[in-house]
């Protein structure tokens, strides 16, 4: 049966700098490219997910305007239903600058715009009773996301959190109505205060921190490491195999827009979506760009 996902999140407009690395302060440096392309972590979560064969609604905010206008397009164009997308007169479109390494590495900085201006009103209530999951991402207001995740908790549907950027604090309000929680290794660190490596034993310790702040499930993404999984006490490390990265930008967005659209609705093949999510992951790095990197349900398929 296909699975109704909700996508509550953000859109921008990316403009990526390539560059060799990362300038130093003061330092004037040439960029070696640059390019625009359609983005937001709510964006590319839901594209991931509708390219895994979800049925994938979105519920955000754009501005009148052209970029606005090219987000919508993007949405529809990659099958995402968009009945339930505002457009806000009042402000622009959410943008996003990349800044990317030589190696794949990126460092982004976010203009929220109308993805900051979406209140409770403009939830449709009658859509998330009616999901199988939720998504939220921390690039839209909290009151918004708590609001959707109690309503969602309460008529028994999912919900995946994603709390990137770190800006909100896990509030036992939040994680009371938060059945996944899916931050990287530095959305971790800040909402720990924990140093994140890749070790076993401070793995297990920041997602005693995460339990602590009342997690249920958590999955801490590592990159090229792979990501740890907690379920409960039960504890593991799903470490993909290798591949040469070109552009991690939707390498997060691509997992958890993949598990979601995978999860069993009593989380009991969380390993297999795991797995699934990884593979997804992996195939996005190697190609440029955001949602143009995302792969289709085929292509996970064949590296199954």
């Amino acid at each position: 049966m296909t699975k109704k996902i909700v996508v509550l999140g953000s859109l921008n407009v990316d403009s990526i700098m390539k560059m060799p690395r990362m300038p130093l302060v003061g330092e004037t440096m040439a960029l070696t490219n640059v390019t625009t392309a359609p983005g937001g972590k709510g964006a590319n979560q839901a594209v991931a997910a509708a390219r895994q064969g979800a049925d994938v609604s979105f519920i955000g905010a754009i501005g009148n305007d052209a970029n606005g206008q090219f987000m919508r397009a993007t949405l529809v164009n990659n099958g995402v239903n968009v009945d339930h997308l505002k457009t806000n007169g009042d402000v622009p479109t959410g943008s996003a600058f990349i800044m990317l390494q030589d190696d794949g590495a990126n460092t982004i900085l976010i203009h929220g715009g109308a993805n900051q201006a979406l209140t409770t009103a403009d939830l449709d209530h009658d859509l998330i009773i009616d999901a199988d999951l939720i998504i939220a991402q921390f690039e839209v207001p909290y009151a918004v996301i708590l609001a959707a995740f109690e309503l969602a908790h309460n008529h028994h549907v999912q919900t995946v959190l994603n709390p990137a950027p770190a800006v909100y604090e896990l509030t036992p309000e939040l994680m009371a109505v938060t059945d996944i929680i899916l931050p990287n290794e530095t959305e971790a660190q800040l909402l720990t205060g924990i140093e994140v490596v890749n070790d076993e034993g401070v793995l297990n310790r920041v997602t005693d921190a995460l339990q602590a702040k009342g997690a249920k499930r958590s999955i801490i993404t590592l990159g090229a490491a792979g990501a740890f999984v907690a379920d409960g006490q039960r504890r593991w490390w799903a470490q993909p195999e290798k591949v040469v990265a070109q552009d991690t930008t939707a390498a997060g967005d691509t997992f958890i827009g993949t598990l979601a659209s995978v999860i069993a609705s009593d989380f009991s093949n969380l390993d297999d979506a795991v797995k699934r999510a990884s593979i997804a992951s992996a195939i996005a790095v190697t190609r440029p760009g955001a949602i143009p990197s995302i792969p289709t349900f085929d292509e996970v398929e064949a590296y199954s």
